[in-house]
């Protein structure tokens, strides 16, 4: 049974509701003072307390998507993670291959043209060898006649850590949000490539390329770009992909449209952070590399690197974030470059949560489609 599941959540809480049934029918039984009744007593209200809190957890985890499955929770998931491909000739290869298809509920019809289609999909990369599932939203638009030659922008949308691709979808509707700004004709229809960036799970890499480790940066930097144009119409000339993310998802897409601006022409953080953490969830994700840690420090990159030529979004809140004073510096910081571009979505309160990014998500999707480039 899922960790996500509903049928998990109903037991658990039938589970509890048991518990506390049989608590309050048993209770006359053991109202007595030798040391069965009383271990009796604690051995139910413990219980009870922790068949609700287990009940609490599984739906906070539902609501958030810490945790996508058992073996995420308990570090065990090691299906997913860096591989070598060894059939990338054979006939049904590719970097991009199709799992699965539903489409946009709530949206107006099952048919693509009307709906959408998001696409599961596993990535492969040409060049690092990481695999990673995602999710790929192709608008109405996509599969309407009238667009049959036309080419679409693209925004890499990436979660925090651990989170869940699938979260992006269900739980803070980038595709739903998209497909609304696009009908009340607030962005132009686009291409949402949403997943996570732990492509080496457990391990959190805060996309760098860990030396004798996962190549993430290069992945997200060159093989995702390279895997997404070949495989859908999207238009080959720079400054059409952007990136947006939030958390860990936020500080990567900020540190891949500032070191690679040719590729991400806008990166949009929420509630990022600006340097990489070293702790165990990371490991020494530098080997002693004193040059790879000082880029992947954004602080250091702006003061010792030239400004990119890339427009940045940050977000944050002035009650309820722990970012906000170092958010306020780095829009200072970038401001001084003359050169790179600075936006901010800074709310009066609101936590480091989905809550929180769902306020802010379709102000970034407006202001990630003005960047990108024209038809």
């Amino acid at each position: 049974m899922g960790l996500t599941s509903n049928k998990m959540l109903a037991l658990a809480m039938l589970f509890a509701a048991l518990l506390f049934v049989g608590t309050v029918w048993l209770w006359p039984r053991l109202a007595r003072r030798g040391w069965r009744a009383v271990s009796g007593r604690v051995g139910l209200l413990l219980a009870t307390q922790l068949a609700l809190f287990a009940c609490v957890g599984i739906a906070v985890n539902q609501a958030f998507g810490f945790y996508a499955s058992w073996g995420d929770l308990l570090g065990t998931e090691t299906d997913q993670g860096v591989v070598v491909d060894h059939t990338l000739g054979g006939p049904h290869s590719g970097p991009v291959r199709l799992v699965s298809t539903s489409e946009v509920h709530g949206m107006g019809g099952s048919l693509p043209r009307t709906a959408g289609q998001i696409q599961q999909v596993d990535i492969v990369g040409r060049t690092t060898h990481i695999a990673t599932p995602a999710y790929v939203y192709l608008p109405p638009e996509y599969f309407q006649p009238q667009y049959h030659t036309r080419t679409f922008p693209v925004t890499v949308v990436l979660s925090g850590y651990p989170g869940t691709a699938l979260a992006l979808v269900d739980k803070l509707h980038y595709p739903r949000t998209a497909q609304h700004l696009v009908k009340a004709g607030q962005m132009r229809p686009m291409i949402l490539v949403m997943l996570r960036p732990t492509v080496a799970p457990p391990r959190d890499t805060e996309c760098v390329d860990v030396p004798h480790g996962p190549q993430t940066e290069t992945f997200f930097a060159k093989d995702l770009p390279d895997a997404v144009r070949a495989h859908y119409r999207v238009g080959g000339k720079p400054g059409r992909m952007g990136i947006v993310g939030d958390s860990t998802g936020g500080y990567c897409a900020l540190k891949l449209a500032m070191h690679h601006p040719d590729v991400y022409a806008a990166g949009a953080g929420l509630s990022p952070s600006y340097k990489a953490p070293l702790d165990p969830t990371t490991g020494d994700l530098f080997q002693g590399d004193q040059k790879l840690k000082n880029r992947a420090n954004l602080w250091w990159f702006l003061g010792h690197e030239p400004a990119p030529n890339t427009s940045l979004l940050v977000s944050s809140s002035k009650i309820g974030e722990k970012n906000y004073k170092d958010t306020l510096k780095f829009i200072a910081r970038v401001q001084a470059t003359n050169v790179t571009r600075i936006s901010s979505i800074i709310l009066d309160s609101g936590g480091h949560n989905f809550n929180t990014w769902r306020r802010e998500i379709p102000a970034t999707l407006q202001w990630i489609s003005d960047r990108l480039g024209d038809h």
